[in-house]
This record gives C-alpha cells, sequence and structure tokens, in this order.
C-alpha cells in the first residue's frame, strides 16, 4: 500500500497551515509597510550608518530619559551624529541643566544639532546650548534667558475665613514661600540672591556656547523672547530652517550622504506601564513643587 503524504492525509489540518503562514505573511508585510510610511528612513539602519534623532517635547521635569537616549546615541557606532528635535517652553532648573550637560558631553563626541520647533525657550534654549549647531525656524519662539519662582501669597483669603496654620520649623527660613503669610524683605532677599545665581550659570553657558562675551548675553538676559530670525542676527544660532536643513548639517558633519539619510529614533518607543506611571509620578510631583521651585520656562500668564 503506497503512503501518502501529510497534506494528503490531513488536507484541513494542512489547509489551516497554509492559511496561517500566509497571513502572517501579508500582516507582517503590510505592518512592515506602514511603518516605513510613518517613518520612511528608520529602517534603513541596519545597511549602514544614520543620524539618530532625540525629541525634547513639552515641560522639562526630568533629564533621565533624554540622557539616556543620548548616551545610547553616543555608543552607537553606527550613529555619526544627532538632531536634537526641540519644542518645549523650558522647565526646572536641574532637569534642564542635565540636558545641556549630556549633550554638551555627546557633542564631543559625535555632531549634535538643535532643531528648533515651534517654542525652544528658557530652559530648553539653555539644553540647546550644548549642541554643535543650532538651527531654528524663522518665526520659532526662543530665547526667554532668565530664571523665575513665585509663590501664591492666600493670607488675605485665609484670614477672611479663619484659617490659621501652626508652624514648627528647624530654621527661620525652612517656610520660606509660604502662602499663609506675606514674604519677608530678607526671604525676598535670599530667593533673589538664589535667582541671580542660576541666571549666573545660564548666561555663562550661552556665553560659552556662541562666543559671546557675557557682557552682550547679559544685555539680553532679562526673559524677553526672540523669533528665530532675530535670534540669529544676535548670534544665538547658527542657521534658519527645518528639520530636513538639521538633518542634512548633521549628515554633512557627521561624514554621511546628505541626501535622505537614515534616521535612528530611540528603541524605548513601545508603551511601558513602568515608565508610563513613572512619567505620570514626575508630572504630579512636579506640579505640587512648580511653584515652589525656581524654573527656567517662558510663561504667559
Amino acid at each position: 500500500m503506497e503512503k501518502r503524504l501529510f497534506h494528503q492525509r490531513h488536507p484541513v489540518v494542512f489547509g489551516l497551515f497554509v492559511l496561517t503562514a500566509l497571513f502572517l505573511f501579508l500582516f507582517g508585510g503590510i505592518t512592515f509597510f506602514i511603518a516605513r510610511l510613518i517613518h520612511p528612513q528608520a529602517y534603513e539602519t541596519a545597511r549602514g550608518k544614520g543620524i539618530g534623532v532625540l525629541r525634547l517635547q513639552g515641560v522639562i521635569m526630568d533629564a533621565d530619559k533624554p540622557i539616556k537616549i543620548l548616551t545610547g546615541f553616543r555608543h552607537n557606532p553606527h550613529i555619526k551624529a544627532i538632531v536634537v528635535r526641540i519644542d518645549s517652553p523650558g522647565g526646572a532648573v536641574g532637569a534642564s541643566q542635565e540636558i545641556y550637560d549630556e549633550i554638551r558631553r555627546t557633542a564631543r563626541v559625535k555632531p549634535v544639532i538643535a532643531s528648533m520647533q515651534s517654542v525652544a525657550a528658557s530652559g530648553a534654549f539653555y539644553a540647546a546650548m550644548g549642541a554643535s549647531r543650532i538651527v531654528a525656524d524663522p518665526g520659532t519662539i526662543t530665547g526667554s534667558i532668565g530664571v523665575i519662582i513665585k509663590f501664591a501669597n492666600l493670607k488675605k483669603i485665609f484670614d477672611k475665613i479663619g484659617y490659621k496654620t501652626e508652624v514648627v520649623k528647624s530654621g527661620i527660613n525652612k517656610d520660606i514661600g509660604s502662602m499663609s503669610r506675606n514674604m519677608t524683605p530678607e526671604e525676598r532677599q535670599l530667593l533673589q540672591k538664589m535667582i541671580n545665581n542660576v541666571l549666573k550659570q545660564f548666561v555663562g553657558a550661552v556665553a560659552r556656547s556662541r562666543h559671546l562675551t557675557v557682557a552682550k548675553v547679559k544685555k539680553i538676559a532679562d526673559g524677553r523672547v526672540f523669533t528665530g530670525e532675530q535670534a540669529l542676527k544676535l548670534g544665538l544660532l547658527d542657521k534658519l530652517g527645518n528639520f530636513t536643513t538639521a538633518v542634512k548639517i548633521a549628515a554633512r558633519l557627521g561624514g554621511i550622504s546628505t541626501e535622505n539619510p537614515p534616521l535612528i529614533y530611540p528603541e524605548d518607543n513601545k508603551f511601558d506601564i513602568l515608565h508610563y506611571l513613572s512619567d505620570v509620578k514626575s508630572q504630579v510631583l512636579g506640579s505640587m513643587l512648580w511653584n515652589r521651585m525656581p524654573t527656567l520656562m517662558y510663561q504667559i500668564n
């Protein structure tokens, strides 16, 4: 008796197997095609050299993620240059300075181009100062070299409703900025000294990065904002242009083709519940402390 093959003995099972394999093949192809449409250059990186892209968006409260991405880009031999795409009004002093330091550290190893989008002001502008080159749109809102700290004074409201706080503190300045009383002249002077010190650091970073004198930077370090066009005339950036302009500059400085250079995006784009909860925690804590800490942020109140 002739032995029959598997597909002859089990035609239904074999048919299901073929259909499943065909579905997976088609699904994979469609997924790849859609991904190519979304990021047409992201899948070219396996073939050779490319440009890393870091997005710095929203209020800056935490520097951990940008630092992690920059560190990965810096040590990736396939990445020959980096573009930091910025759309942020600034944020916390420490976080802005940490990102600035990491961009500056990375720029010593490979070219880093800051690409300013709609807004790149205050702390975001500070961070951009670490880059090898800075590009902005003509209408980008940037600058805002300054520091701000503000407290709500609810004393009159508390007095009206009969609310009173009892404070036990270890030192005279421990409850500085309390919303239940007026600020004393001594407290205001203390905070002003702190603000001035942070401003000095900010001005120094701008002067060092843009090869300007401290005196020249001080003249515009009063919190004012500029358009990209104005900032270029002041020597605060290198060129007017969009993201494509920044990519071409990065490619040229990185020694790769400027025609459609491969772009490499961070690998941790997948939804991670732990990262999500960590971000939520940072935002909640940030909102609680926001008015009690000096910030580098462009604000319209």
